[in-house]
């Protein structure tokens, strides 16, 4: 079971982006995410008539590693790690700290 999903709220721990917030929009593979608004670089474009895309230089958002992200506790205001707890024979994402279930409106 994945412990990060896409649509999770998740904060930076390390990297030029620390302390910041955003949404995971997709998981790329196993170990990497790309979140709304984190990581993004500056990527050079030839035009290509082809396809009709103009050249320039384009905003992009790149994927960042699982382990330099942790979700987002509102209850605490901080990241948390997750962990995975036997429900009435479902899995549910618990936060480590409270076990609380991960999405439960506080």
């Amino acid at each position: 079971m994945e412990k990060i999903r896409k649509g999770d709220e998740v904060i930076i721990l390390t990297g030029r982006d620390k302390n910041r917030r955003g949404t995971v929009i997709q998981r790329v593979d196993a170990d990497h995410v790309i979140v709304e608004g984190i990581n993004v670089v500056k990527k050079h474009t030839r035009p290509n008539p082809m396809q009709g895309t103009p050249g320039g230089i384009i905003d992009k958002t790149m994927p960042i590693h699982i382990s330099n992200v942790a979700i987002f506790n509102p209850a605490t205001g901080k990241g948390e790690r997750v962990g995975i707890k036997v429900e009435e024979g479902r899995k549910v994402r618990v936060f480590r700290s409270s076990g609380e279930p991960v999405g439960a409106k506080a």
